[in-house]
This record gives structure tokens, C-alpha cells and sequence, in this order.
């Protein structure tokens, strides 16, 4: 039992050293730098400058467009996951890839391939003129970048959503059936339970990198829409202010850990009801 233990600590041994260099020491630089001043003592005046008007509104900005784009992965994952339930192997399996393909290619590619399709004489606006309808201006504002996360981050939302809907026995549908459970209810009452984990972890899988994004924004967004990820950009990149910069970022790591805390206090709620039956 010992020797195993000590093989097990051995082989974890790797994951540890990367996970203390990767991610423990940035976050600690993070915290260091947002509450540093310029002698290097601790302070709390770049949280409250995080506390201004103009950065407040790219925040609520910032997490109004996450969640709706979430919304609408959710809208478009859950129907595709049933549909490649009931399909056979094959078809589920070649819809299942189309549906990966923006994971295989590079995600600035593909924004400026949207940036192209979406600008005011892109491949949108040259089929709507030849069909005589008026044209749409749609790069630049919200709505693009909209498109541009739901594209980017669809495959998220498919993933973990499609492996648990996958994973419903179908004698439980037909249980319900059997007992006079229209498809109405059969979804609400089975279904939508059953493929709660998948829909809180797809969530978070989405709505994170959709809070945090930066490139999407800037290439679909412009500069007329500003979002928190962009303002950090700026922040490092730019105006080398690391120290506004770091608190910030300390303001988005409290979403995550909030998405983060979300989905485990789910499970726990979902396994917690499966020790409870009888």
C-alpha cells in the first residue's frame, strides 16, 4: 500500500511542478502587482480605480455579452445533442466533427474570417445587395461580437453538454412515456435533469473565455465596443500600467472562481441526491 502510494505521489510529482510554474506563480505575480504601489507596499488604490464608472461599464458590458452569448450556445448545443442521440453512428459522428471544426482551426483566423463576412462591403452585405434587401450594419457593435463568441465557443458548450445527454439510459425516457409523460414533459421532468451537469460545466466552459476574450472584441468590436478583456490588453500592452492591469484581472479571477464554486456546488448537489435514494 505504501510502495503505491509513493508510485502515485511520483507520477503526480510532473502535474505539480507545471501546475506551481503555470499557474500558482502567475496568480501570485497577479495578486502582487494589483496590490503593490510604486515603493512596492501593499495598497488598495488600484482596486478602487477598478471602481470607476468607465470600468464598471466594460465589466457589466463584458459579462452582459458572456452570458448571452452562453445563452445562445445553450440554445443551439442542446438540440444538435439530441440530434446526434438519435442518429445513427455514422451521421452523429460527421455532424459531431462539423460541429468541432472551429477547435482544429486557429481562433484569430477565424474572427477575421467573421470580420470579413460581417464589414460593411463583406460577404453579408454583397448577398443581401444582390437580393436587393438593404444592407446591415453589423461589425463593429454588440451583435458581432456575439457572433464571433458563439462561433469560437460553441464547441464548449457541445462537448460536456453532448456526454451527458448521451448518457441517459433510454429506458428512463420510456419509463416516463409509459406512465402518460407527453414530450413536453418527458423533457422537462427527465431530461433537463438528468443533463444538468453537462449544462452548468458547458456554461462555464463558455462563459469564461467569453468574459475574458479580448481578440474577438477588438477584431469584431472595434473601437467602438470596449470590453474589460480589451481594457487589460491596453493596460500590459500599451499603457504598461501592470499594476492597474493586475487589479483588474483580480476582479475577473472573482467570476471565475464564482463559475468555478457554481459547478462544483452542483455535483455535490447531484451526487448528495443520488446517496439519497433509497
Amino acid at each position: 500500500m505504501n510502495e503505491r502510494l509513493s508510485t502515485q505521489r511520483f507520477l503526480a510529482l510532473p502535474f505539480c511542478l507545471w501546475a506551481a510554474i503555470f499557474i500558482v506563480l502567475p496568480l501570485f505575480f497577479v495578486l502582487w502587482n494589483g496590490l503593490k504601489d510604486a515603493a512596492g507596499g501593499f495598497t488598495l488604490e488600484h482596486l478602487q480605480t477598478v471602481l470607476q464608472w468607465e470600468y464598471v461599464k466594460a465589466l457589466g458590458l463584458s459579462v452582459e455579452l458572456a452570458l448571452a452569448s452562453t445563452f445562445v450556445c445553450l440554445i443551439l448545443a442542446y438540440p444538435l445533442c439530441m440530434i446526434l442521440r438519435e442518429r445513427k453512428e455514422s451521421r452523429g459522428l460527421l455532424i459531431f466533427i462539423l460541429f468541432l471544426l472551429p477547435l482544429w482551426m486557429n481562433s484569430l483566423l477565424t474572427t477575421m474570417a467573421w470580420q470579413t463576412i460581417l464589414e460593411k462591403h463583406g460577404l453579408l452585405n454583397m448577398f443581401f445587395h444582390a437580393w436587393g434587401w438593404p444592407e446591415m450594419n453589423i461589425i463593429n457593435t454588440p451583435l458581432a461580437i456575439i457572433i464571433g463568441m458563439v462561433y469560437n465557443f460553441l464547441p464548449y458548450m457541445v462537448l460536456p453538454l453532448y456526454v451527458a445527454i448521451n448518457r441517459i439510459d433510454n429506458s428512463i425516457i420510456e419509463a416516463a412515456q409509459d406512465l402518460g409523460a407527453n414530450h413536453y414533459q418527458t423533457f422537462r421532468r427527465v431530461l433537463l435533469p438528468l443533463s444538468m451537469p453537462g449544462i452548468v460545466s458547458g456554461s462555464t466552459m463558455v462563459f469564461i473565455p467569453a468574459l475574458t476574450t479580448f481578440v474577438i472584441s477588438a477584431l469584431l468590436g472595434g473601437n467602438k465596443v470596449l470590453l474589460v478583456g480589451n481594457i487589460i490588453e491596453q493596460e500590459f500592452t500599451a499603457a504598461y500600467d501592470w499594476q492597474l492591469g493586475s487589479a483588474l484581472s483580480m476582479v475577473l479571477m472573482v467570476f471565475i472562481i464564482l463559475n468555478i464554486l457554481l459547478e462544483a456546488f452542483t455535483d455535490n448537489g447531484k451526487q448528495a441526491k443520488k446517496g439519497g435514494r433509497p
